[in-house]
């Protein structure tokens, strides 16, 4: 229902009260002071609730395309074309409040991919499941501090939509140690890192975690991130591609990075496999 449609109701809602108290609108000597009040209120009020009305439909964000694609997806050997569309959460804003890919395949119905909202959505492709076809590997930003993304693999493979799911993430558990020392402990390799975080000393003891002669006050666990990014991959000695995951370890806040453990990741026989995993320090 338009605003326009709206002041016109209520327009011949009051004329019908107006003209069953039989006020005359033609005489001015007959129109009671109060009545030409309460009409000259109405006609603001309703010209300012069109205006909003309008305001907020030419303001009302629209579906744009954010990046066009022609890759083949399902296998035919024809490119297929992909439109990687989006609707921001404002017009002119760069946070997409919904984010879908339309592929368009000849003598098939069109083919919609949702994703989750984000900032600065972009797809891939890569053979990920290692069927002699490129999957469909979307990402976007959460948009918030800690450098999170969302992400999503499809597999087009003769017009059949398949989820591949993304690796489990490692079973991880961190401590602080006597001597400003902490490790890590993964949990799915019984890989044990040791830290050794003396040149953070100062800032432990000014917040009270060590104690000046490197006692521990208490027990601490490090802050362990989720999975902040992927990134599709060769791996040596394998067909296709595979994942690596980055994730983020700190110390004693977000902010108190100590490093990023890297995991490489090859999907075989339905399932991921995981091939190795490397420490960065910072």
């Amino acid at each position: 229902m338009t605003g326009s449609f709206l002041w016109r109701k209520k327009l011949h809602t009051f004329l019908l009260i107006a003209n069953n108290k039989k006020i005359n609108l033609k005489g001015k000597c007959k129109m009671k002071k109060e009545y030409l009040l309460a009409l000259t209120a109405f006609f603001m009020l309703s010209f300012t609730t069109v205006a909003i009305t309008y305001a907020g439909e030419e303001a009302a964000p629209a579906s744009i395309i954010i990046k066009t694609y022609n890759k083949d997806v399902n296998g035919d050997g024809k490119k297929e074309k992909i439109l990687l569309k989006g609707m921001p959460y404002q017009q002119g804003h760069s946070y997409f409040q919904k984010i879908w890919s339309e592929i368009v395949i000849p003598k098939h119905p069109l083919v919609t991919l949702p994703y989750k909202a984000g900032m600065a959505p972009k797809l891939e492709f890569a053979d990920i499941n290692h069927d002699k076809v490129k999957d469909i590997i979307s990402s976007s930003a959460t948009g918030g501090s800690a450098g999170l993304y969302h992400y999503r693999i499809n597999s087009l493979k003769d017009n059949q939509i398949t989820n591949i799911p993304l690796p489990a993430p490692l079973n991880l558990q961190g401590q602080f140690e006597n001597s400003y020392k902490a490790f890590i402990n993964i949990g799915d390799t019984k890989e044990i890192i040791r830290l050794d975080l003396a040149k953070r000393k100062k800032d432990y003891i000014r917040l009270g975690l060590f104690q000046d002669n490197g006692k521990l006050n208490e027990p601490t666990e490090l802050i362990i991130a989720p999975v902040a990014q992927y990134k599709t991959v060769k791996i040596k000695g394998k067909k296709g591609y595979g994942l690596k995951s980055y994730r983020q370890i700190s110390g004693a806040y977000h902010a108190d990075l100590i490093g990023v453990l890297e995991a490489t990741w090859y999907y075989d026989n339905g399932k991921w496999n995981l091939v190795k995993t490397q420490w960065n320090e910072r």
